[in-house]
């Protein structure tokens, strides 16, 4: 029953305000939540049956920064699908959740009736598990859950065959895909990762980002003058690396350094996912690593880097303590992830204790400014599997151009390691087995707001794919998703989700 209100379209907490008046005049009120980017005859059909179920149709719309549907998605913004939504007689209100599931609303709203679609009927289905939550809320809150027995339709393949949304390359790399793989069997196979036990190895990095504007030049001196608009605070190096990895993994370890003063270790505590096994050492006399960058407010364009870091080497004591750890934990897990930034944890005995383990161990070696070029992966006798970007390997070859696929080979037969992943920036990645070849992947990215934890990310979701030997096809389509979701957000705030990483997979080859 339509309320035939002038605006339909509330700002949620407005919508709590409202709704609760509603309930006090005795209306009763279902609840549909979704994305609904684009709008078809079974969205028609699920609203319309929904209606029937109430006297006042609410329905929320998913906020852009949570929609979980592969890079390019949502194809329309939340305000137009709000507004697509409004149209539509039967639904009386319509609200953007800025959450990242449909239980905050259903706890504000208390709906009497909560509308799903046929295809959440089966829990099992869901591979997020937010139905299993959505079901527990809403019996918390005394509501059911009607599930509309109306048409089926997947928003993905329409859009996936008549939107542009990939370039021409990647449709046919998606194709290929699809044509070699039965989806349903591969993802049943992924599933097989949150079993692996994985213990992340390196240093703990803060990356703060400051927002400013810029004024102008400064009255007397030639500078140029900034206002202090905002900060944003988030783990980065091996911290990042173990929260992505506890998104896939069901045990994950970690062991890292910190600065004995100034060394953030409540702000990393309380950010760290509650199932890693965090254990940290103590550099003596320096600060835990923090790397600041200054963003421009308007434009989202880096201004510079400031780091807060001190170029000691472990102490002897420090050094010796997390041997002793090592001996103790690396027979534990079934693989390590080491995410070497070059800033001094990972000393030549470290290495040779790691190195000397029959673990598998999957490798990062960073070059960056804050190492001067350096830290390259020869320093490691061997790895099971290596991840770098293109300048890295180049870098480690001393060369400043040239094939990659042959640099590889050679870097390959170089170092004891028979695996590499290389990232190619918008030109994706290549990976190189000694005994299956090569194997081409194009990047995913659409939009790039930050190319800091990219990296850091496409190593999380690689590495236990490469350890469980899946086929590189699909490490290649799983990191390109990961890089494409850590290059849309600054830093790492968005955190690699197994379930989320399927679905987008299933989105993109519908």
């Amino acid at each position: 029953m339509n309320t035939h209100e002038p605006n339909k379209i509330l700002d949620f907490d407005t919508l709590v305000e409202v709704i609760l008046l509603k309930k006090n005049e005795g209306k009763s009120i279902a609840l549909c939540h979704g994305v609904f980017d684009l709008v078809h005859p079974g969205h028609v059909r699920h609203l319309n049956a929904a209606s029937q179920q109430a006297d006042i149709l609410v329905v929320t719309v998913t906020a852009d920064k949570f929609v979980n549907k592969g890079p390019g998605r949502p194809v329309y913004d939340q305000v137009i699908r709000g507004e697509m939504l409004a149209a539509f007689e039967c639904v009386d209100y319509v609200s953007i959740n800025d959450a990242n599931s449909a239980v905050n609303v259903i706890t504000a709203l208390v709906p009497n009736v909560y509308v799903k679609g046929s295809d959440y009927a089966v829990e099992k289905k869901d591979i997020t598990g937010k139905i299993t939550e959505e079901r527990s809320a809403v019996k918390s809150v005394g509501g059911r859950i009607h599930f509309t027995t109306e048409m089926t339709m997947s928003s993905s393949e329409i859009l996936n065959a008549n939107f542009d949304i990939h370039r021409p390359q990647v449709k046919n790399w998606l194709a290929q895909f699809a044509n070699k793989f039965a989806l349903e069997d591969s993802l049943n196979e992924l599933n097989k990762l949150a079993d692996l036990n994985v213990l992340v190895i390196g240093e703990a990095i803060i990356d703060e980002y400051q927002f400013c504007e810029g004024l102008g030049k400064a009255s007397k001196d030639p500078i140029v003058a900034f206002r202090y608009c905002s900060e944003e605070v988030c783990l980065g190096g091996s911290l990042a690396v173990a929260n992505h990895l506890a998104g896939i993994c069901n045990k994950v370890g970690l062991i890292s350094i910190l600065g004995e003063g100034d060394n953030y270790e409540t702000f990393v505590k309380d950010n760290l996912d509650p199932k890693i096994d965090g254990q940290f050492f103590y550099q003596n006399y320096v600060p835990t690593i923090r790397k600041r960058r200054y963003i421009d407010n308007h434009t989202g364009g880096k201004l510079f880097e400031l780091y807060t870091m001190e170029e000691t080497a472990l102490d002897e004591e420090v050094e010796q303590n997390l041997l002793n750890n090592l001996s103790k934990e690396l027979p534990l897990y079934d693989m390590v992830v080491v995410a070497d930034y070059g800033h001094g944890m990972m000393t030549p005995t470290v290495i040779q204790k790691i190195t000397s383990s029959e673990v598998f161990l999957a490798l990062n070696t960073q070059a960056n400014a804050g190492n001067r070029g350096f830290n390259t992966v020869s320093r490691y006798e061997r790895a099971d599997y290596v991840c770098l970007n293109g300048a890295e390997v180049m870098l480690e070859m001393r060369v400043k151009e040239g094939d990659i696929k042959d640099l590889v080979k050679k870097l390959s037969q170089g170092i004891s390691c028979k695996k590499f992943t290389v990232t190619l920036g918008r030109s994706g990645m290549v990976q190189y087995d000694e005994h299956h070849g090569y194997f081409d992947a194009p990047a995913l990215a659409l939009n790039v707001a930050d190319r800091v934890g990219a990296g850091d990310a496409v190593l999380a979701i690689t590495s236990p794919m490469v350890a469980l030997d899946m086929p590189w096809e699909w490490v290649g389509l799983l990191g390109n998703l990961a890089g494409a979701e850590a290059v849309a957000e600054l830093g790492n705030k968005r955190i690699l989700k197994l379930g989320n990483l399927i679905k987008h997979a299933q989105s993109i080859l519908n």
